[in-house]
């Protein structure tokens, strides 16, 4: 997956983007949702380590985020079906904010939808 420089318009000025690159270790094995409408989707998550508000040296406190994410494109989630925890993965995508209906009330979730995502480096443990 190539960098890109960020988006531009012709005037040079910065446009705005829903761009996200997350590269951390899977926090448990993917799991397959299928959801009321009949749409099957792939949510994980990943472990990524927080860099300090300076960006020098660890930061106080939280030491990682986990981010959730999901895959809806079949082939992705195929891919994304043979990781499993403790693998060092990049995932490319956008956030999103998904609403839906739990307890009679509506909520909603803030998560990456990934178009792209690799292994990086298999898990050592089994």
């Amino acid at each position: 997956m190539a960098r890109r420089p960020p988006t531009r318009d012709p005037d040079d000025a910065e446009v705005p983007a829903n761009e996200v690159r997350l590269l951390g270790r899977l926090s448990a094995a993917p799991a397959t949702v299928e959801l009321p409408s009949g749409d099957v989707l792939m949510t994980f998550r990943i472990s990524v380590p927080r860099a300090s508000p300076s960006g020098r040296g660890p930061t106080p406190g939280q030491r990682v985020d986990s981010v959730p994410c999901t895959a809806w494109a079949p082939r992705l989630r195929r891919s994304i079906a043979t990781w499993r925890a403790g693998d060092l993965v990049e995932v490319v995508g956008a956030v999103r904010c998904r609403f839906y209906q739990a307890g009679g009330a509506t909520r909603s979730r803030v998560e990456v939808e990934a178009s792209a995502a690799r292994i990086m480096r298999r898990s050592s443990v089994a």
